[in-house]
């Protein structure tokens, strides 16, 4: 047999790790194997990471959203206190993440990589799972679809349902493009943009500033502040719902830790941390002012109305008609920033799945060949992005997209949690002193509690007439189900059935390409090889 392949089935799983140079736990039943450094290169900064979070922050979320949430959640006073709430979750993710990411510090793709060295048995299942809803659920389709509606928009061409699926398919082609092309200049164009981002936020919370003051047109803005919990919802669902929309448009708080073994640091993980904290503090208090401006502006039944255009009707409100067609291309830019953003952590974080074999072909899709960018997964995302966007009706599109990529994310991210434990322990086990970036448990169980009840609350039925989506209320929680039950199918007919109806086991074996990366290829290796076999090559096709 290859040296480099072993017969994890053969193995008896010890179920704690090898600790290499006190750090880094490496699982002994799998996972991704460990490349030199510096394969994708260290071209990320602490500026870096902090604009790759803000560009994923800023991006739909904030020009889409408050409509939807003020009709769900029903009353002024809630909507801006959702918004206030928000940023705590994000903070304790960012203090989680952080611990983990000090336990290891030299690779990419973030919670892939934890989840993979917290559960290595039953071995493959948590991988292939999240393998599975990672490349279906981490795509830019929202935020394709509101930079197609702002930017026609702003040219004043009618919005149909042809010119905004045509214009969101061409974003992603784009887009992936000038990520696949360089690393060194899809960074740079995140750092612009998302200057520029925030530049436009702040223009708009001035603007905000200018609406309470009386200097524009806009009559009685304080019109919305009066009985600001006159209206309030209190129906589960729908509360729910609002929440995990407000939780949507900060969603890239952790985006750098996709890009951890990329950065320029003696110390990444505390870098990392770093640019987490001054990325969600400056926009938790851009995005508060912006949706205080939105309700200063905007009639409270306006922006229930606005749909994803809430950002459209605030500058028309303020500025006329000359706003109306400006201010959409400068939120459209916004959109567009974000994509590349999101592209550059995602792509990572699909390039470590590919790594552990968990995509077909392993090999291409860890390849960093020819530019030094992991292209194949950059070409996956970008298919798989373009499919939900001509497979969705465009009107129900963006509330679906969001909702069904938030809730299969709540499992995984209370078993990242429940993984730290697990982790910790395994440190205390070897005698490891505890991470120094360690978070407190009173936080942890916090972060865990608030994401079961993201599990639970959406099954409740909504008020009639107040679902997110034109068909049954619940859907996207039972397509993120299924999705979960198909891996466990696809697992148990892979791993377990099989293997025992066709007489072999599968294997792992190391494949490294010329440019230094490294990848799991799964095989299988029959039982009925004779030891002169063991020389042969392997009777099995990758995965």
């Amino acid at each position: 047999m290859d040296e480099h392949s072993r017969s994890l089935a053969d193995e008896e799983l010890n179920a704690e790790v090898d600790l290499v140079g006190g750090i880094e736990p490496i699982a002994k039943d799998g996972g991704a194997p460990e490349e030199k450094a510096g394969v994708l290169g260290h071209e990320v900064t602490f500026f870096s990471a902090t604009m790759l979070n803000v560009a994923q922050m800023i991006g739909a979320g904030i020009y889409a959203v408050p409509g939807v949430i003020l009709t769900s959640v029903g009353s002024t006073g809630l909507f801006l206190i959702y918004w206030v709430l928000a940023p705590l979750f994000c903070f304790a993710g960012l203090s989680i993440y952080s611990e983990l990411a000090s336990m290891f510090p030299t690779r990419s793709g973030g919670e892939v990589v934890y989840l993979e060295q917290a559960y290595p048995r039953p071995r493959f299942l948590v991988s292939t799972a999240f393998a599975v809803t990672a490349v279906m659920t981490s795509l830019s389709a929202t935020n394709a679809i509101v930079f197609a509606g702002y930017f026609l928009s702003a040219c004043g061409i009618p919005i149909t349902a042809t010119s905004q699926t045509v214009t969101a398919v061409g974003t992603i082609i784009v887009t992936s493009l000038v990520v696949a092309l360089s690393t060194k200049w899809s960074l740079r164009a995140v750092n612009v943009f998302s200057v520029f981002k925030i530049l436009s936020l702040v223009f708009i919370v001035l603007t905000g500033a200018a609406v309470l003051s009386g200097l524009t047109p806009v009559k009685d803005p304080y019109s919305n502040f009066d009985n600001l919990f006159e209206g309030t919802s209190t129906n589960l669902n729908e509360l729910t719902l609002g929440f995990v929309k407000v939780i949507y448009s900060f969603v890239g708080w952790h985006n750098a830790f996709n890009v951890l073994g990329e950065v320029k640091s003696r110390d990444p993980a505390r870098t990392l941390k770093r640019a987490g904290l001054l990325s969600v503090f400056l926009i938790a208090i851009l995005f508060f002012f912006i949706n205080l401006a939105y309700v200063a502006a905007v009639p409270k039944e306006d922006m229930k109305n606005s749909g994803q255009l809430i950002a459209v009707v605030f500058f028309r409100n303020v500025f006329g008609t000359t706003g109306s067609k400006i201010f959409p291309l400068i939120i459209s830019c916004s959109s567009f920033g974000n994509i590349i953003g999101v592209t550059v952590g995602q792509a990572r974080m699909l390039r470590e799945v590919a790594r552990q074999g968990l995509l077909p072909y392993p090999k291409f899709f860890a390849s960093v060949k020819p530019f030094g960018t992991p292209i194949g997964p950059v070409g996956l995302r970008g298919f798989l992005t373009s499919m939900i966007i001509l497979a969705l009706p465009a009107k129900d599109a963006f509330n679906f997209v969001v909702d069904l990529a938030s809730y299969p994310n709540q499992f995984f991210q209370a078993a990242t949690i429940t993984g730290l434990w697990v982790l910790r322990r395994r440190r205390r086990k070897a005698n490891i002193e505890p991470s120094p970036l360690q978070t407190s448990n009173i936080i942890v169980i916090g972060y865990l509690c608030l994401c079961l009840l993201l599990i639970i609350l959406p099954w409740v039925p909504p008020t009639p007439g107040h679902a997110d989506v034109s068909f049954w209320y619940a859907t996207y929680c039972v397509a993120g189900v299924a999705l979960l039950l198909c891996c466990g199918l696809y697992y148990w007919l892979w791993i377990i059935v099989l293997p025992k109806y066709g007489n072999y086991e599968i294997v792992e074996e190391v494949e490294e390409s010329s440019e230094g990366a490294k990848n799991t290829k799964l095989i299988r290796r029959y039982k009925n090889m004779s030891a002169d076999d063991e020389t042969a090559p392997l009777l099995a096709t990758p995965r």
